[in-house]
């Protein structure tokens, strides 16, 4: 079993608190610790904050990032980050987060989709270990490398990271999306396309 005990307790005293200030600071800019997909040099930079635990991160990631993925990032207009933000059970999200943080570099989607599509069978009752040991399988790590990562403190270090951030930020719900650093409240592909396209016309 992995042993994230430390990782959950950790997480979820950092999680506690949410208080969302009325007067919000800049969503941190892109760095090396982010998880990115798409090129390093596209024009538009699209933040997204979510969890693995949460059911409306499920459905984009299944239902909306394939098309947003053809239509912007695989034609190198757009790179998307995802930053994590544990949302309830804090313990099962932190856990999901950890892993997918610990996966080879070039994997991390790899896991995040693993996660998302794999909610409606974890929400069904479907053993929270056996979705852990799916992401594992296609993490590009070991079990043991795995758990060696989780117990490295800058693995902790990079999720409370994100998720100070995402309060500084102002973010108050999974997903949250920000456009070249603009909050997106309409996450659907239509939405963020509105979003999107003015940046890159003509380019």
């Amino acid at each position: 079993m992995i042993r994230l005990r430390d990782l959950m307790l950790a997480v979820a005293i950092t999680v506690a608190p949410v208080a969302v200030s009325a007067q919000t600071a800049p969503v941190p800019p892109v760095t090396a610790a982010d998880r990115v997909l798409g090129r390093a040099d596209a024009l538009v930079t699209v933040i997204e904050y979510a969890s693995f635990t949460c059911s409306h991160c499920g459905e984009w990631h299944t239902g909306v990032l394939p098309a947003f993925k053809a239509r912007f990032v695989d034609t190198g207009q757009v790179r998307l980050v995802f930053r994590d933000l544990p949302t309830q059970p804090v313990q099962v999200a932190a856990q999901a987060a950890g892993i997918a943080r610990c996966a080879a570099p070039d994997r991390f989607f790899d896991v995040a989709s693993t996660l998302m599509s794999g909610q409606a069978a974890l929400f069904e009752g479907a053993p929270v270990a056996d979705w852990f040991t799916a992401a594992i399988a296609v993490s590009g790590k070991s079990q043991a490398e795995i758990e060696t990562c989780l117990e490295d403190p800058a693995t902790l270090q990079n999720i409370r990271a994100g998720i100070a951030g995402a309060q500084a930020a102002g973010v108050d719900g999974t997903p949250s999306f920000f456009v070249n650093g603009r909050r997106v409240a309409d996450t659907s592909l239509e939405g963020l396309s509105a979003a999107i396209q003015p940046l890159v016309a003509g380019r």
